[in-house]
């Protein structure tokens, strides 16, 4: 039995456009002038490079080949220009670098005029008779070693071969014949120029799965992990790696051999912020012979380590980094003075830097070097240490996806440009998220295309965790950083479905796109890892996360309904697409790539909302507590199976390396506390209607929310058994309009009914009220009261598209404003896939200037609303969390201060308040709107009558992103995103 079958009981392969490239594509036919046969049915190409190019050529073209035997089963031949051609041939070569290519420039086939002094750009061209004996030639021509590589590799893509193979095991269709139709192109430079990733917190997946699967000779990382890593980034047209540094991975550069792989993929060696001059202290440092990592104490030790570790890779192609943190990742030991910290670190910078010019031999702005302010060493910087300008600035974000820090109008003049750092993944406060990549990738872009705009394109590191679960993350990162001009917000919302179908074809489209939309909404509502609702950390008392309740609401809005309902439904969506797939390569692609991190998203959710629901049903001494008790562990063990479904895929190829326990502080996947309840021997009858939040001393009586004319909606009322037996129930109601779902029923543990109105035959008025009996066999009953607001006027015309009033709040979609106004800086983008309400708006270019929030014609957003009260009303401001641009943002104005974000909020003509979307980093304010994707801002305003009235957003710093208004005229209850929008339609 297959492992699909054993987890489950209990055309044309689409290629993305990212990678379908303009100048080849496959073709029906084997002639023609611009096509090209690669395999044949009597004959196949050879590939051909120069012995003297660079070795990454020749490494590539055998990657090539064995792409081409995987789609057609023919092995083409792999020779050099030494040897005789053949009359169809594939040549590639880096520019100056390959004899024949340099012949066809010299006889005037080839113009590679384009190419010259380009970064990593190929020219692709089908030339006819180019040398003596060949018929057609297909040429790929590299500006550089890695341009003649992408170029290659950028035909295995066309012809079916992902570049997510090995890592995703994205299937190959087969196919017995390759004709290419070919256009002569030549790329564009990328936009970003050092692209790449750090692997990081390994410990609990890459690093086991190489130690105890993959690389079991080394038991550890080591040459095979790195050579499968560059590959994969070399077919992501990547550049850049940053390698474990974990004290249990095994250095990457105490293996030598390490090196060399690197360079036959001519990929460029990095190392993360903490790691100086490729120097891994967390685990290399060794106190016995080297003494502490102390710079003031033991300066001379520390600089002859890292003098040998820059000889040791000078010959190679690097990007080094200026760096002196403490030991694992912590701050460095020294005075508590930032003056003597800033002094200490220029010293040491100075030194690396001076290391570097001796050893490599070159003026030291044409050696590549970055410096991240991360952490407590931003604080460093910006008490004035002096970078050389050519020195690149890499400006980490808040490790949850928003960019802390931009370079400011005077660093964007520096020679050096700047990068960023980012996170996929993150160990740390308040809370860890490395089980499951679920970073919004319209966030990703917001901020990213944000960070690019000011002059962040130098270099792009993502932090990909263990890369896998991570594995779109990296593709999509990559990928905009190759070519970030391609993607805007409507394609970054779409990318994981146009990856996904790249990869398993396009019969599911509609689907992936369905579910995408879906598990990106619910994840950037509360991320799987921090359903637990525990801090880490926060106290030497408790080193571990202690779970509690979730601040997602049980009765209110139906706000945990909702949310268990849509991750049920696309849970079995997916389900049933994996059931439907009967190749095994393609369910496992599928498996990694959708089917696990939707379903086990869903099973946590499930596993901690259930046991959440049975703890309180259990103080209401429901039978139906006993139920969720078991549906919570059936979910743990649901999750442990999926798990060790994914470790099981392929013969075991992925074993150890997928765990939901990852981390050494988190308990989000532990079994949530269950309570049993003692239930009466005999059939008891219980109710509770929907909004009944608190249980005791609150009221007597039971009654559900008042229905409103101009929404029209249904509430539900829970018939609950607290016995042992079977109970008998019926319902009567007072009055003809009050509908119900269901009039009796017979249950073991609970009934919903859902309780309307018949609008035409409830009187008119604004206090209607009517009563819903309850009663079981055994002579008990309940009743619930039922009220009603139809009042006279305004009339529901009159209220058409308004927002309105319910149950004392109005609630505001920010994407359903009625009026817009911009200006020629502020232009209004909606943003499809953010927010809490899944479309958010953003206020202008957030490079624009910041606008005057108390000016008579400031762009603003416009929401129109009803309501029947005056007085006070508590505005709350739903917003994405970004910082501020830069520290040095110019003159604030009078009265005004740069320290934080701002933006206008006010009702009508009335006052303006200025309310903020930053916060320091490590501040409470800053944990919560983090862990929850919003800064949450209550702005308390004054309406002076009943009735129409606006809401106005009005921008300030440019680029303010909002979720979602709600007014609280007294009647908001809590809730953790806050009530659905309550607009007539």
């Amino acid at each position: 039995m297959s492992i699909f079958k054993s987890i489950l009981l209990g055309g044309m392969l689409l290629l993305s456009s990212s990678a379908v490239l303009a100048q080849v594509s496959l073709s029906q036919n084997s002639s023609g002038s611009n096509v090209f046969s690669l395999v044949g049915k009597k004959d196949k190409a050879c590939v051909y490079y120069d012995t003297k190019d660079f070795e990454v050529v020749k490494t590539t073209a055998g990657l090539f080949a064995n792409d081409v035997k995987e789609v057609s089963g023919q092995i083409l031949g792999v020779a050099t220009t030494k040897e005789v051609p053949q009359k169809n041939c594939i040549i590639v070569g880096t520019l100056g670098h390959n004899e024949w290519i340099d012949q066809m420039v010299a006889k005037k086939k080839l113009d590679v005029e384009p190419l010259k002094n380009r970064w990593e750009s190929y020219l692709v061209q089908l030339v006819r008779n180019p040398l003596p004996g060949v018929e057609k030639a297909l040429v790929i021509v590299g500006s550089d070693r890695r341009g003649a590589a992408y170029g290659l590799l950028s035909v295995s893509r066309t012809i079916g071969v992902s570049p997510w193979y090995w890592w995703a095991d994205a299937p190959i269709v087969k196919k017995d014949q390759l004709n290419l139709k070919v256009d002569k192109y030549i790329s564009k430079e990328p936009t970003v120029k050092y692209r790449g990733i750090f692997i990081n917190d390994e410990d609990w997946g890459l690093y086991r799965w190489s130690k105890r699967n993959f690389e079991k000779e080394v038991g550890n990382f080591g040459p095979r992990t790195y050579a499968k890593v560059c590959e994969l980034l070399l077919r992501l047209q990547a550049n850049y790696l940053c390698p474990a540094m974990h004290d249990a991975s095994m250095a990457f550069h105490r293996i030598p051999e390490n090196r060399l792989v690197a360079d036959r993929f001519a990929i460029l060696m990095g190392a993360s912020h903490c790691e100086p001059l490729l120097f891994n202290t967390a685990s290399e440092w060794k106190r016995d012979t080297m003494g502490e990592w102390d710079y003031i104490n033991n300066k001379k030790g520390v600089d002859s380590v890292l003098n040998a570790r820059v000889k040791e890779c000078a010959p190679f192609e690097n990007v080094y980094t200026l760096a002196l943190r403490g030991l694992h990742d912590r701050a460095m030991n020294a005075s508590n003075d930032m003056g003597d910290r800033k002094d200490m670190l220029q010293e040491a910078l100075m030194a690396q830097r001076q290391m570097l010019i001796d050893a490599i031999g070159k003026p030291g702005e044409e050696i590549p070097q970055a410096f991240t302010p991360y952490k407590e060493v931003l604080d460093v910087y910006d008490e004035g240490l002096e970078l050389p300008d050519d020195v690149t600035i890499i400006w980490p974000d808040d490790n949850y996806g928003y960019m802390k820090r931009l370079s400011s109008p005077k660093e964007q003049k520096r020679s050096g440009r700047s990068g960023v750092y980012y996170h996929s993944s993150y160990l740390g406060k308040p809370h860890d998220h490395l089980w499951m990549n679920t970073v919004s990738p319209t966030l990703m872009y917001e901020e990213l295309r944000k960070a690019y705009d000011a002059t962040a394109d130098r270099i792009w590191l993502l932090n990909a965790g263990d890369i896998k679960s991570c594995e779109f993350a990296v593709d999509y990162f990559l990928t905009m950083a190759f070519d970030i001009d391609s993607f805007n917000f409507e394609r970054a919302a779409n990318y994981r479905t146009e990856w996904l179908c790249g990869m398993l074809g396009d019969e599911y489209r509609n689907e992936y796109q369905d579910v995408v939309n879906s598990f990106y909404k619910l994840a950037f509502a509360r991320k799987p890892e921090f359903m637990g609702w525990g801090y880490q950390w926060t106290t030497d008392k408790h080193g571990k996360e202690r779970n509690t309740d979730t601040d997602f609401s049980l009765t209110n809005y139906r706000e945990v309904d909702n949310r268990l309902s849509e991750y049920r439904r696309i849970g079995n969506v997916v389900e049933k697409i994996l059931n439907n797939m009967s190749d095994e390569k393609q369910k496992a692609c599928f498996y990694q790539s959708l089917y696990y991190p939707v379903k086990g998203c869903e099973l946590l959710n499930r596993m901690i909302l259930d046991g959440q629901r049975n703890r309180w049903y259990s103080i209401q001494q429901r039978a139906s507590a006993k139920e969720l008790e078991k549906s919570a562990k059936l979910c743990y063990d649901s999750l442990e199976v999926i798990t060790k479904g994914y470790n099981s895929l392929l013969d075991g190829k992925w074993d150890h390396v997928m765990t939901m326990k990852q981390g050494f502080a988190a308990a989000y996947f532990e079994l949530p506390k269950l309570r049993d309840v003692e239930l009466a021997p005999v059939a008891s009858l219980g109710v509770m209607a929907e909004g009944e939040d608190v249980l005791k001393g609150l009221k007597s009586f039971h009654s559900l929310p008042c229905f409103n004319t101009y929404l029209r909606q249904s509430y539900y009322v829970d018939v609950f058994n607290k016995g042992a037996a079977p109970l008998k129930w019926k319902t009567a109601v007072t009055n003809d309009w009050i509908l119900v779902s269901k009039k009796s029923g017979e249950t073991a543990t609970e009934d919903r009914i859902e309780v309307s109105i018949d609008w035409a035959k409830v009187p008119v008025g604004e206090r209607i009220l009517g009563t819903l009996d309850i009663t079981s066999d055994r002579g008990e009953k309940e009743s619930v009261y039922v009220s009603v607001f139809n009042p006279t006027s305004p009339s529901l015309a009159e209220m058409d598209t308004l927002y309105v009033e319910n149950n004392g709040y109005v609630s505001i979609d920010a994407a359903g404003f009625h009026r817009k106004v911009e200006n020629d800086a502020i232009k209004v983008r909606v943003i499809p896939n953010l927010g809490c309400e899944n479309t958010a708006v953003q206020l202008g270019d957030p490079l624009a200037p910041a606008q005057r929030t108390a000016g008579r014609n400031t762009p603003r957003l416009e929401y129109d609303f009803y309501t029947f009260e005056q007085g006070s009303v508590d505005v709350y401001t739903y917003v994405l969390p970004t910082f501020t641009i830069s520290k040095d943002r110019g003159y604030a104005g009078h009265e005004a201060t740069n320290v934080e974000t701002k933006y206008g909020v006010c009702i009508d003509e009335g006052p303006v308040m200025t309310p903020s979307t930053s916060s320091f980093e490590y501040a409470q304010i800053w944990y919560e709107s983090v862990l929850k994707n919003c800064r949450i801002n209550k702005t308390t305003l004054h309406i002076d009558k009943p009735g129409k009235h606006t809401v106005k957003i009005i921008c300030g710093d440019a680029g303010t992103v909002v979720q979602k208004i709600v007014l609280d005229f007294g009647g908001m209850k809590r809730s953790y995103m806050g009530p659905q929008p309550t607009r007539n339609k």
